[in-house]
């Protein structure tokens, strides 16, 4: 039997409510809708953490952030009531890379495109699996924007103007139409990592206005979108204010959104003229929650509560679309709950690579799931002992079935929610369900204890507002 070729779109802060499919009515996205209704839509699918780097290297590793020792964006730091703890600023070299099991254990050939934020120098992709790297360095966002010259590492300036998401998209399309050219060619595993829709906020001139528009035409010009919260919690920010977006209305952020959109319609269009697309599992997602809290705060997760940096699900929950012809029934929905390091489990078992010891990775194969099939995988937990750029405090959490616990290191609150009757966390119900809430801590704490998660101490310097 042939293996299948497996594209993995990872998109950088994009939310849950960003698509059409999962219910933005300001966004536009046609293909990822069409996407979805070839394919599975997960309504309950999450990152491993509320910031980048820690998913990139869960997905990588199939660990959990903490046990891989990933827990912070890469360069991130930040005090407060309590001090930061120390984190790996790159992928460890002692990880074996999903690159690197599909490349040595399936005979996969190896691509990596896009944004990369687990470290530089020897650990760069190509140090970790990767045949080929495409714009992959330690870089977190576009520094010089999105537009061209770049002056970006391992990505040479294109015309000036040239728009970094449709440049990237052009080499990816370039790697796909070799490997379709090529006698005998090895399944490719194309690890996309788009740097869109992270800050800066910028998209080509003609979508901005056409969202300009829009807005217009809806009335929503006319609303104030930002609600003005309390201070942040961190030493650097205390000046400043949380402002929270409560509705979709960014002419700028929709622009790059069906920017995105348009592009990955591109590579799904290439897969088809090449006839790759049957033989081919795609595979969408983001790396954290929409940014809704600070930093312009492009976007909103409504109904879900805060975004990105935050412990809440606006943080965490993802869109998961999977499309893999003849194994997944179009239209199909899943609403098991699912976690970024399920991915490298998932690949290797399509891939027909040995499975790896369970002792060694977190993640669950969720290939049951595309069957529609029962799967038992206990409960999801979040380890996150940070401050955030966007507002949220160090803490750490657990969702088993409906309902999930949230531990917040500062003052050793814990709240405990029905995501199934209050998907927007607004009754905390530990006060109300005191032996659930135990128990639930219970597993937490020994589940800290097993990947040793560091805790943040008091910070001796801290002084009050």
């Amino acid at each position: 039997m042939q293996k299948p070729n497996i594209l993995l779109f990872l998109m950088d802060d994009l939310g849950w409510k960003d698509l059409g499919c999962y219910g933005s009515s300001f966004y536009e996205t046609p293909n990822l809708d069409r996407l979805a209704a070839e394919g599975m839509l997960f309504t309950d699918a999450y990152a491993s953490c509320p910031v980048c780097s820690p998913t990139r290297a869960s997905i990588l590793s199939g660990k959990y952030p903490a046990h891989v020792g990933v827990t912070q964006f890469i360069g991130g730091h930040a005090v407060g009531k309590l001090s930061d703890v120390p984190y790996f600023h790159c992928l460890p070299q002692s990880e074996r890379s999903l690159a690197t099991a599909l490349k040595e254990d399936a005979g996969y050939q190896t691509w990596h495109v896009g944004k990369w934020h687990l470290g530089g120098g020897l650990s760069l992709p190509e140090r970790h699996g990767f045949d080929i790297n495409i714009a992959g360095s330690d870089w977190g966002h576009p520094l010089r924007g999105y537009f061209s010259p770049y002056q970006m590492p391992k990505l040479k300036d294109g015309p000036e103007g040239e728009y970094l998401t449709d440049r990237i998209t052009d080499e990816a399309i370039q790697l796909l139409d070799r490997a379709a050219s090529e006698k005998e060619a090895k399944p490719f595993f194309l690890n996309f990592w788009h740097y869109a829709v992270h800050t800066p906020i910028e998209a080509p001139k003609n979508l901005v206005e056409k969202y300009k528009a829009k807005a217009k035409d809806l009335g929503l010009d006319q609303i104030d979108p930002i609600e003005r919260g309390e201070h942040f919690s961190c030493d650097h920010k205390k000046d400043q204010y949380i402002e929270r977006r409560q509705i979709q209305s960014d002419p700028g952020y929709a622009a790059m959104v069906e920017n995105m959109d348009t592009n990955i319609g591109r590579l799904l269009a290439t897969l088809e003229r090449n006839g790759q697309a049957d033989n081919t599992i795609v595979i969408f997602t983001s790396d954290n929650g929409g940014l809704a809290t600070s930093e312009t705060s492009p976007t909103s997760n409504a109904p879900l509560a805060e975004g990105k940096g935050w412990m809440y699900e606006g943080g965490t929950r993802e869109p998961l679309l999977v499309r893999w012809p003849g194994q997944i029934k179009p239209g199909s929905r899943c609403v098991e709950p699912t976690t970024s390091p399920d991915l490298f489990p998932t690949l290797l078992e399509i891939a027909g690579a040995p499975p790896q010891p369970p002792t060694r990775i977190d993640g669950k194969s969720i290939t049951p799931l595309f069957k529609g099939e029962a799967f038992e995988r206990g409960p999801i937990f979040w380890h996150y002992p940070h401050y955030s750029n966007q507002g949220g405090c160090p803490g750490c959490s657990v969702r088993e079935g409906d309902y999930k616990l949230i531990e917040f290191f500062e003052d050793d609150s814990l709240e405990l929610y029905n995501l199934r009757d209050d998907i927007s966390e607004t009754k905390n119900l530990s006060t109300e369900r005191p032996e659930l809430t135990q128990e639930l801590k219970r597993k937490l704490d020994a589940w800290k204890t097993e990947v040793k998660a560091l805790i943040p101490e008091p910070n001796p310097n801290w002084k009050a507002n």
